[in-house]
């Protein structure tokens, strides 16, 4: 169908996305109006976009790894760059292993690293019960989602049971959530993006907390910021780990994978 206006020779619809500086609105206007039940309800979509709710959120899905999951307002959207978490953790995870997801959102790393390897013992813990809500709907009978903080909802069985850790965990230092574009800061969960003066104060519980979960030999790999790498992973070496930063420039990713000594003696 041809959208363009026939006084002007451009598609309205684009322009007006174009101007609220959406860098990519001839695609978006494609899918706006292929989610919109009717013209009131593409309208109302436009609005909500133009206002700078994250396209994700007003379609009510986000693709990542090739697979799309149901989000809703508030919630945090799977980012591309969290891919390189995903495939790190892939190529460590043998099939049949237990697996935990910390701060999970919505069940896209736990679910594309599951994909990838086909078997796994999965289980997946996120604060926001918005995101737990879509996370149970994405994982189904995969995983257990479960709501709480960190480690603190699961089963005290799986202490020292645990073949790996994922997390992609709030790393943005507080004072720079104000510098971060409007999608996010606006219409995000604080809680997601948050971590402290300089946004390592949940990587430091994770990474405190996470050998006692851990087998001997067991991976910690958990997404961080290009700048806060080193101190990441000091904070493993600190705490028993064989750490390594694992950097893909074109997704703009990074991550931190620690494996647990075997040997690790004091910190069991």
């Amino acid at each position: 169908m041809n959208h363009t206006d026939p006084n002007t020779g451009s598609d309205p619809v684009v322009d007006r996305l174009r101007a609220a500086g959406c860098v990519f609105a001839e695609d978006e206007a494609a899918l706006l109006r292929n989610e919109a039940v009717d013209a009131a309800a593409l309208q109302q979509m436009i609005e909500r976009r133009i206002a700078g709710v994250p396209l994700e959120q007003i379609v009510g899905w986000a693709e990542f790894c090739g697979q799309r999951f149901a989000v809703e307002p508030g919630v945090f959207v799977p980012r591309r760059r969290t891919e390189l978490l995903v495939r790190t953790a892939a190529d460590r995870c043998g099939s049949g292993s237990v697996l935990v997801d910390l701060c999970g959102g919505v069940g896209a790393v736990a679910s594309a690293v599951l994909t990838s390897v086909g078997s796994l013992e999965l289980y997946c813990t996120e604060i926001d019960p918005v995101a737990v809500s879509c996370a149970r709907r994405n994982l189904a009978a995969r995983a257990s989602v479960l709501h709480g903080d960190l480690f603190d909802p699961l089963p005290q069985a799986l202490r020292g049971s645990v073949a790996m850790i994922t997390a992609n965990a709030p790393y943005v230092p507080t004072g720079e959530i104000a510098f971060m574009p409007a999608e996010a800061r606006d219409h995000e969960l604080l809680a997601a993006l948050d971590g402290g003066a300089d946004g390592l104060d949940i990587h430091r519980r994770i990474i405190e907390q996470a050998p006692e979960w851990l087998t001997d030999g067991g991976w910690l790999i958990i997404e961080t910021g290009r700048g806060q790498a080193d101190i990441d992973r000091e904070l493993l070496a600190a705490a028993g780990f064989d750490a390594s930063t694992i950097i893909d420039d074109e997704i703009d990713g990074t991550v931190v994978a620690g494996q647990l000594s075997r040997h690790r003696g004091a910190h069991r």
